[in-house]
């Protein structure tokens, strides 16, 4: 089965980690390539190239002011990443409660003797 392109799937462009450094940064609000720059080990062209993937797929817009170019993040573009991690939230939910349960039964079975 082929590969969706990366600049129209959003799975296929978040699975670059430099983008995804980049949308981490932008989860905070919007900033100007520089500031992503400053902010990553990336340097401005390939800052540049990361946003117009991200851009193409929607997950974030920019503005121009000046000479800068400002960046955010795009929610609704999320959605279907939400969607996605959401249905393993039962998995690791169930997860949690087995380390629970196998810590309370620790506790039952090797009650912690108090201090004299």
């Amino acid at each position: 089965m082929a590969r969706a392109a990366t600049t129209s799937d959003v799975f296929n462009a978040v699975a670059e980690p430099s983008r995804r450094a980049l949308l981490d940064c932008l989860a905070h609000g919007e900033l100007a390539v520089g500031a992503l720059v400053d902010q990553t080990d990336l340097e401005q062209p390939s800052v540049s190239k990361h946003l117009r993937v991200l851009h193409a797929v929607g997950l974030v817009t920019s503005r121009r002011d000046g000479r800068q170019r400002f960046y955010r993040l795009e929610a609704q573009a999320m959605r279907p990443l939400h969607a996605w991690v959401r249905t393993f939230d039962r998995y690791f939910e169930r997860q949690l409660e087995r380390v629970k349960e196998r810590a309370e039964s620790t506790r039952r079975e090797h009650p912690r003797k108090e201090p004299s």
